[in-house]
């Protein structure tokens, strides 16, 4: 129950009960892509992360963001380039 419990929390349970579906030893064409296609979207699930986190990664940011001022000793251009490291950052989660 706790392993279960633990795997929901992350939203990996789904690939626990459907399975990943992998292709037949000699598959067709059609069969490879869609095997390929059925692994890639279960990478993509496991390392993009759960919405809490997302949430959590995005708060982060923008407090980050909201506190951003400019250094005595810093350039314009390098307080830019921090600058669009944060929105970066933001846009790609």
């Amino acid at each position: 129950m706790l392993m279960e419990n633990l795997l929901r929390s992350k939203e990996y349970w789904s690939l626990i009960e459907t399975g990943v579906t992998t292709a037949p030893p000699n598959a067709t064409a059609e069969q490879q892509r869609l095997a390929n296609e059925n692994i890639w979207d279960a990478m993509k699930h496991k390392y993009q992360g759960s919405t809490k986190v997302k949430r959590a990664q995005l708060q982060a940011l923008r407090r980050e963001f909201e506190v951003l001022a400019m250094k005595d000793d810093e350039s314009v251009d390098d307080y830019f380039s921090r600058t669009l490291a944060i929105a970066n950052k933001m846009t790609s989660h």
